[in-house]
């Protein structure tokens, strides 16, 4: 990524609860084709990114050291309120887990919307965890601020390509 000089970054006013902005539109200038999903898990961040030398930038939450994965994928399926059946790994370290926990339910870690790859078991999705955006946190899921998944989720399509960079 590139920054031009003297490119001024419009921020999209949507407050965290902190100072910080969920999402931000920032200069963007790669090789990659407008509408894919670039996630850098260095810098907990995705960027979505637009025709026009800008991508939208949201703070995510990645997978903990040793959950984590890099490549490609595609999104293969979009949810709304999703309910969520805990992967085995995760299973494994929390056997009192529910089977399912139901979509919209408060514990749902799945939050709003998902957005499933066709890779593993991964996907894209909110949280009711938002203290864990910004971190390292997850089995290699991508977690978003639920206003903030709400805002890709009607920016993507199924088959949209999802990059996840170190």
């Amino acid at each position: 990524m590139r920054l031009r000089t003297g490119f001024l970054v419009a921020l999209l006013l949507v407050p965290t609860g902190g100072s910080a902005f969920a999402r931000e539109l920032v200069p963007f200038e790669t090789g990659i084709a407008p509408g894919t999903i670039l996630i850098r898990t260095g810098e907990r961040r995705l960027y979505l990114v637009r025709g026009d030398g800008t991508a939208l930038r949201y703070r995510v939450a990645v997978g903990k050291p040793g959950k984590q994965w890099f490549g490609e994928a595609r999104i293969d399926g979009k949810y709304v309120k999703p309910a969520w059946a805990p992967p085995r790994d995760v299973k494994r370290d929390n056997p009192r887990l529910p089977n399912v926990i139901p979509g919209g339910a408060p514990n749902n870690p799945m939050g709003v919307r998902a957005l499933t790859l066709d890779r593993d078991e991964y996907a894209i999705h909110g949280t009711n965890r938002p203290d864990s955006i910004g971190t390292y946190a997850s089995y290699g899921c991508i977690r978003m601020l639920n206003a903030d998944i709400l805002d890709l989720y009607d920016h993507v399509a199924i088959g949209t390509r999802v990059v996840v960079e170190r």
